[in-house]
């Protein structure tokens, strides 16, 4: 990808080759994806009348061992649903990890349109949390307190840097909940990613949760869209459900189609991914920076944190640093072949981290030149702090 004029600080007004790390949700349609799409068959959705959604339904299904699933335009909608079959009496609750996505970035859905309340427990740096903790916080035993009805967790784990959730632990978890009569749902939305990693089928990550979700369009480069999965009984009302969300489309095939080539030609690649990311933590872990850290003997899957060590140092300055172009670079040599500056985009906020996330349209020459930048930029701050 190409930009112009990124530099700053009067350099020249070169082109610049931006590398975009921030997250895989940028992904775009491969060309074969593209041809899926455009030729696609369609129907109503609706109505159950498209074939192509259907077939993407049956097939996610079968590959996850699950009774029946439903397309969704996305994650945040599939995670929203699950909620609400779940927890189908309002003022229930639902017992969820403090670092999830579901409690962190999603406007708080459960209570704004569920009315049922979300209750944390903190998740571990694996992206587990304690299970003996857990078996303590069901409630619903006197008038007081609400009923608790389920627990959600998240697999591969995206603020935990991407981390794979050990089978075991899911069994376990599995097990307590049974005991205390209530559901697990998992925000599986890069559970492709943790098959990948584990190097077992899909259907054995999912094996002891009651309802799953996928996304499409991250990691696997759809344009929209998500599965959500469970039995029959759970997607049939989860079906209804979603006309009330907005989430009834229509000649959705169109959708569904780059859904089943990112079956067939992305899940397959998804290592390749992993392999890319780990060559960019061992590039910087190589390095031995007092300042920025990665803990690559616990790098999973294709999302890497960057620890900064500096206070000083804030995460939003060191993202604006890496995708600004300065003379000085350029006469560094730290260009393409071609001689364009490199930018560098990850994401950022008022973490003590950054976040690399690489995905299918990453190149291995896409890598080399952001290694190199980030590495420049790395030795730049070591010398100035």
């Amino acid at each position: 990808m190409y930009a112009q004029n990124g530099s700053e600080g009067g350099g020249p007004a070169e082109n610049v080759r931006a590398v975009d790390f921030r997250s895989d949700t940028v992904s775009v349609p491969t060309p074969s994806m593209r041809r899926a799409i455009f030729e696609a068959t369609v129907g109503d959705d609706v109505y159950g009348e498209d074939p192509t959604v259907r077939k993407l339904e049956q097939r996610s299904a079968a590959l996850f061992g699950k009774e029946a699933a439903l397309f969704v335009p996305s994650g945040t909608m599939a995670n929203l649903l699950a909620i609400m079959v779940h927890c189908s009496r309002r003022g229930t609750e639902a017992i969820v990890g403090d670092l999830a996505h579901g409690f962190l970035y999603e406007q708080g859905g459960a209570s704004q349109f569920a009315g049922v309340l979300l209750s944390t427990i903190r998740n571990n740096p694996d992206g587990t949390f304690c299970l003996n903790e857990l078996a303590t916080k069901f409630r619903g035993y006197d008038v007081h307190e609400p009923n608790t009805v389920l627990v959600m967790v998240e697999n591969t784990h995206n603020i935990c840097g991407g981390k794979v959730v050990p089978l075991e632990w899911l069994e376990k978890l599995s097990k307590i909940c049974v005991e205390k009569g209530a559901k697990v749902h998992m925000d599986g939305a890069r559970v492709f990613n943790a098959a990948a990693y584990m190097d077992v089928p899909v259907s054995r990550i999912v094996r002891d949760v009651d309802s799953v979700c996928f996304c499409l369009s991250k990691g696997l480069a759809c344009p929209v869209g998500s599965v959500l999965l469970g039995t029959a009984e759970f997607i049939k009302e989860a079906h209804r459900l979603r006309k009330a969300l907005g989430g009834g489309m229509r000649q959705v095939g169109f959708l569904a189609a780059a859904g089943l080539c990112a079956l067939d030609e992305i899940v397959p690649k998804l290592k390749d991914d992993h392999a890319r990311t780990r060559r960019v933590a061992e590039a910087i872990d190589q390095m031995k920076s007092p300042i920025f850290k990665v803990d690559l003997a616990n790098l999973h899957t294709n999302i890497l944190l960057i620890r900064i060590l500096n206070k000083q140092i804030h995460s939003s300055d060191l993202s604006h640093r890496l995708a600004t172009v300065h003379p000085e670079e350029i006469a560094a040599g730290v260009v393409d072949s071609q001689g364009n500056g490199i930018a560098v985009k990850l994401s950022a906020r008022d973490w003590t981290f950054a976040r690399i996330v690489i995905y299918t349209n990453i190149t291995d020459e896409e890598v080399e030149l952001a290694i190199k930048k980030i590495q420049f930029v790395f030795k730049e701050y070591e010398k100035n702090v």
